[in-house]
């Protein structure tokens, strides 16, 4: 529309001055000077006002293109009538007005524009014929012809229209999808645990993830040089590109405290070859080997502890037969009680390690805390035969819930206070206080009144197999943490100012 705009405002400058500047040539054969001139004022400052109007935005854009199609072609056939009608040489400009009109309001409106054209040709021609300047049938023809004409470049020019729109549309959708692309590789480059860095072949960098920067320091960002920032690698970088065999050596990060270990890559762009460069922290690395190996030792550990099931059955077996013999002296008789104390304990850590090999899957479901821990305690006393008051729970308030698996949640509780009891020494008390804290989330705290861990001891008690106790195998802490964190909970342990061990459980907040 604005072009439009400017195009009008120009086609009726245009013929102003060549108008007046050469009125007395007569350039545009004239024969009524006075509607000539009047249309050419009307039509110059309607081009004024629709200029303003497009850059106003108002009224609507419809409306607008309607109305000032509309009046290029009753200015174009005013102009055409006051120099010699279907014969003028501004005939052309009608051509012009109804394409641009197809263009602007493509479709239908279109060969509306070249109806109303035509329809005003013959008007004018008719017209032309009651004037004393007689008209012949040529000039009718002529008219027709013209029509057709309108209609055909209203055809042509309502094609490419649709088809520019078309392309608009679809430029515009491979733009959105592209800019889409762009934010998902952003976001996986972003999420990348190794180090990535884009350098071009001036050795200045153009992408760094959030990881590079972390290993390389804030300075690593795009336009600075790598020499500036790891100059080290930048050296490496040297060498790798004279020699694309040269294997990298390992050098040390900037702000962590670990070593990192680069690769390099080829990127060829218009300006010369750049590099793609990525950084593997070797702590993390050698985390991810731990973590593999311990997976393998695992199942190793599982198929171990069951080939032992069954011969150490066997020993057990043969221990409680020969206990029973009448030959036995009171010496063979605490060998035999010596064999069974030992199997038991065995076969105590072949159970545990089958159970973390197989242990079942969460089905958490949402628990009344109240009640559950009520009917827990219940159980427990009535267990381990231990008396009411040595027990107590402090729920505040008292309608907590939380999303847990029943059955773990007892198995974990079960061994954190058997462990209370076990340590606290010769009058037992264990506390069982539940709060919900500002997040949402709920805490769950086991509370004795032990001598407490030390700093060091404390490390190391959530380790497999780590015991303080002869009689002890060291999973027990070990699987309630495994457990726990299936069903999104984390154990940890808190000293106690006043004395004692307290062991946290903090169940993460439910969505609502």
């Amino acid at each position: 529309m604005r072009i439009l705009t400017f195009y009008r405002l120009i086609l009726a400058g245009l013929l102003a001055t060549i108008y007046y500047l050469a009125q007395d040539s007569n350039p545009f054969n004239v024969q009524n000077h006075l509607l000539f001139s009047s249309t050419l004022h009307t039509y110059l400052v309607f081009s004024l006002a629709a200029g303003f109007s497009t850059r106003l935005h108002w009224p609507g854009y419809r409306f607008q293109a309607l109305l000032q199609v509309l009046a290029d072609i009753g200015a174009i056939a005013l102009l055409m009538h006051a120099t010699g009608g279907v014969t003028s040489s501004l005939a052309v400009l009608l051509v012009t007005a109804i394409a641009v009109g197809a263009l602007v309001l493509p479709g239908r409106l279109a060969f509306l524009f070249a109806a109303v054209a035509t329809l005003t040709l013959l008007f004018e021609t008719g017209l032309a014929s009651l004037t004393e300047v007689a008209t012949g049938a040529g000039d009718i023809t002529r008219a027709g012809l013209l029509g057709l004409v309108l209609f055909a470049a209203a055809g042509l020019a309502n094609v490419l229209a649709l088809r520019t729109h078309a392309s608009e549309a679809l430029a515009q959708q491979r733009g959105i999808d592209l800019a889409n692309l762009q934010q998902l590789n952003q976001y996986i480059i972003r999420q990348l645990q190794s180090g990535l860095l884009v350098v071009d072949p001036d050795n200045r960098i153009r992408l760094a993830n959030d990881t590079a920067r972390t290993l390389l320091g804030p300075d690593a960002q795009p336009d600075t040089r790598l020499a500036s920032v790891a100059p080290e690698l930048a050296g490496q970088l040297d060498l790798w590109k004279k020699d694309a065999q040269w294997q990298p050596e390992a050098i040390q990060s900037q702000t962590a405290s670990s070593t990192l270990l680069p690769r390099f890559g080829e990127l060829k762009t218009s300006r010369g070859n750049g590099a793609l460069i990525i950084l593997e922290d070797s702590a993390q690395m050698a985390k991810q080997t731990q973590q593999i190996k311990l997976a393998s030792l695992g199942r190793l550990t599982a198929s171990i502890a069951h080939e032992i099931r069954n011969p150490l059955g066997a020993i057990s077996h043969a221990a409680q037969l020969l206990e029973e013999s009448e030959h036995l002296d009171k010496a063979d008789k605490r060998l035999t009680e010596i064999i069974g104390t030992h199997t038991q304990r065995v076969n105590t850590i072949i159970e545990n390690v089958l159970q973390l090999s197989r242990r079942s899957a969460s089905h958490p479901q949402v628990l009344d805390l109240a009640a559950w821990l009520d009917t827990f305690r219940e159980e427990f006393l009535q267990s381990e035969n231990i008396p009411a008051d040595q027990l107590e729970l402090d729920l505040e308030p008292q309608d907590l819930t939380v999303h847990v698996d029943p059955g773990h949640l007892h198995q974990v509780l079960v061994n954190l206070c058997q462990n209370g009891f076990r340590h606290a020494g010769a009058s037992p008390h264990i506390l069982i206080q539940c709060r919900k804290e500002p997040t949402g989330a709920i805490r769950m705290d086991v509370t004795d009144n032990g001598p407490g861990i030390d700093a060091q001891t404390a490390e190391q008690i959530f380790e497999p197999f780590f015991t303080t106790a002869a009689s002890g195998t060291g999973l027990g802490l070990y699987i309630a943490r495994e457990l726990c964190e299936i069903n999104q909970a984390r154990l940890s342990y808190l000293p106690v100012d006043t004395g004692g061990s307290c062991f946290s459980i903090h169940f993460a907040a439910q969505r609502a």
